[in-house]
């Protein structure tokens, strides 16, 4: 139980800022509180808090009887640098994904407020954006089966 409070509470750190100024503002002026959710959650935080909540999903879903025998046996047949080539791959990826998304996420709020029948377009673009996160961990796990 303890596990799950630790990770809720360090991923929800990283959005704090932005969702108390947009519960301050919300009322006063709903398009500045917006404007000013968006900026907050663009770019590092919104990669914090997404490595942050995968990191305490990893940590809370996978039993250690099971990584304790893979880890056996993938230490006695793995190049020693193939966990970290994996690990590059996997973290660079993500956060170019969050650039990417960060960039397109920004620019399909505003083309769905001008225009809200583009929805399914901008939506395409966003998932785009989000598939070079899937091609890291691709090649990771390419690396880490060879």
């Amino acid at each position: 139980m303890l596990k799950i409070v630790v990770a809720i509470i360090a991923g929800l750190i990283p959005m704090a800022p932005a969702l108390v100024y947009f519960l301050r503002h919300r009322w006063q002026s709903p398009a500045s509180a917006t404007r000013g959710l968006v900026l907050g959650l663009k770019g590092f935080n919104v990669v914090l808090g997404l490595m942050v909540v995968g990191v305490g999903i990893t940590w809370l879903a996978s039993p250690q009887t099971v990584l304790a025998a893979a880890n056996a046996a993938a230490a006695a047949t793995t190049d020693p640098y193939a966990s970290l080539a994996a690990a590059i791959s996997s973290g660079l990826a993500a956060v170019g994904a969050g650039i990417a998304v960060s960039g397109t996420g920004a620019a399909a709020v505003g083309a769905i407020t001008e225009k809200p029948e583009a929805f399914g377009r901008a939506l395409i673009f966003v998932g785009l954006a989000e598939g070079i996160a899937i091609y890291g961990l691709i090649i990771a796990f390419l690396v880490l089966n060879r």
